[in-house]
């Protein structure tokens, strides 16, 4: 075929003055191996497709493909994803985002040396939990406190600590498992700790754990089922019940929380979460929970409770492998400053998402209307546009039988199947995710942050034009 004989060697592309252009930003052999890629993709092309193309054509062919090779190279392979479907804490989504005082933290943090383990008064080396410790032990009432790098990290310093080769006796109901086949027992196995399994699936009394105690018992374990829910016939050892059977006994209690939150959010209507407050002031001896979830923050694994307890964690060896790293840290404490000083409910995305009426979702959605609609109205390739309720979710392993009434937009296509644009805006720049529903598609306002709705419209049309 005659056209492959016109795609340029590998040396002339090279010298094409638009590649030496990506030569002087990126590493030369990446380039080269993106002409080379280019060339074998465009011989392939010539070949499937039989194209009759001159030297010239095929030349500006490779140098538009290495360009477009470069740009996305250059992005990496994660991407900012504009959240439509109305989950707040979705966890293939990097569950929180971050506030903009953290994001700016971080980066200040990340970009220049920080005093992450110097005591500046002192001039001498200090720690890195320093700068958490005291907010949170503020904002919980805890006597002391500790961060890892996630809330399974917690568990496993806890139950490594304190009963390594000791029995932990737990009911069969809390037996959880979370994402990713992180599974209790399976943790406590690694830990070195010995399960004790007291009670049913779904009825459980402070006796059984009573009977249970032996000279070898070393800890009282409870696990909030924050991601599942028994309903019925159902009896559970409340977290008091267990602090008084432990205190009996002197034995530590330990609560693994999950999706820990530091405020009431009964002002909203969900009032089923214990928060950690409460948590710490029943007399639990160790609470974990996650960072990034209902508190709004990084990704860690915070614990607090009585401070003979925190210090042993805080000589245990492996603290070292688990803990929190400085960018994590800075976003951390940006968010525990803003519980703090700050105000929560307006200026950390999860609780101001949280928090938002259904007045206030109407309001927000009726402007993505709008904005669709002064781009889209009349365009034949959309069947229906409109206003819609919607019943969001929080997501995370919380509430995990609580809706929360809000409200959306939704589109109808009669050109293309919902599953082709709802794969269409994933595929986009940035990348979209949307509630598929029968045969159109939904965008739940709540997760769309206001400055996103006027990129609603563009990514809508890239993906119609694919």
């Amino acid at each position: 075929m005659s056209s492959l004989k016109n795609i340029p060697p590998i040396d002339e592309v090279i010298k094409q003055p638009r590649v030496q252009q990506l030569i002087e930003k990126y590493n030369r052999e990446h380039v080269l191996t993106l002409a080379r890629q280019a060339a074998g993709q465009l011989r392939e092309e010539i070949r499937q497709k039989r194209m009759d193309i001159d030297r010239t054509q095929a030349t500006e062919m490779i140098l538009a493909k290495v360009e477009e090779a470069a740009v996305k190279a250059n992005q990496g392979k994660m991407k900012r994803v504009v959240n439509g479907t109305g989950v707040v804490l979705h966890t293939n989504l990097g569950r929180a985002p971050l506030s903009e005082k953290a994001a700016a933290h971080v980066a200040a943090m990340g970009r220049y040396y920080s005093n992450l383990e110097l005591d500046l008064e002192k001039g001498e080396r200090g720690s890195r939990y320093q700068h958490v410790e005291e907010l949170l032990v503020s904002l919980t009432g805890a006597e002391a406190a500790l961060v890892v790098n996630n809330n399974a990290a917690a568990v496993l310093l806890g139950l490594t600590s304190f009963a390594r080769g000791k029995e932990v006796i737990v009911s069969r109901g809390q037996l959880i498992e979370i994402g990713g086949a992180f599974r209790v027992p399976e943790v406590m196995k690694q830990s070195g700790a010995i399960l004790i399994e007291v009670g049913t699936t779904n009825r459980t009394y402070p006796a059984d754990f009573e009977r249970a105690i032996t000279e070898n018992t070393a800890m009282l374990f409870t696990a909030h089922t924050s991601n599942y829910k028994v309903m019925g016939f159902v009896r559970e050892v409340d977290l008091k019940e267990l602090v008084q059977l432990g205190m009996k006994y002197q034995i530590p209690v330990m609560q693994d929380l999950g999706s820990g939150c530091l405020l009431n959010l009964g002002e909203w209507g969900l009032l089923e979460e214990p928060n950690v407050p409460e948590c710490v002031a029943s007399g639990a001896d160790i609470v974990c929970f996650s960072g990034d979830k209902l508190l709004g923050g990084s990704q860690a694994g915070i614990l607090v409770g009585k401070k003979q307890y925190i210090d042993a964690m805080k000589k245990n060896q492996l603290l070292r492998a688990l803990r929190i790293d400085k960018l994590t840290l800075a976003a951390l404490e940006a968010t525990l400053l803003e519980y703090s000083i700050g105000q929560p409910a307006q200026n950390l995305p999860v609780i101001n998402m949280l928090s938002r009426s259904p007045e206030e979702l109407q309001g927000k959605a009726r402007r993505i209307l709008q904005g669709l609609r002064r781009v889209f109205n009349g365009d034949d390739r959309i069947a229906a546009l409109g206003l819609c309720k919607v019943s969001d979710t929080i997501g995370g392993g919380a509430y995990p039988t609580y809706e929360m009434p809000g409200y959306g937009v939704q589109i109808e296509f009669s050109m293309m199947s919902v599953e082709a644009a709802a794969k269409n805006l994933r595929l986009g720049d940035p990348a979209m995710l949307v509630r598929k529903q029968d045969d159109r598609i939904i965008i739940s306002a709540r997760t769309i942050f206001d400055d996103e709705i006027k990129l609603l419209p563009g990514l809508l049309a890239q993906a119609m034009s694919l």
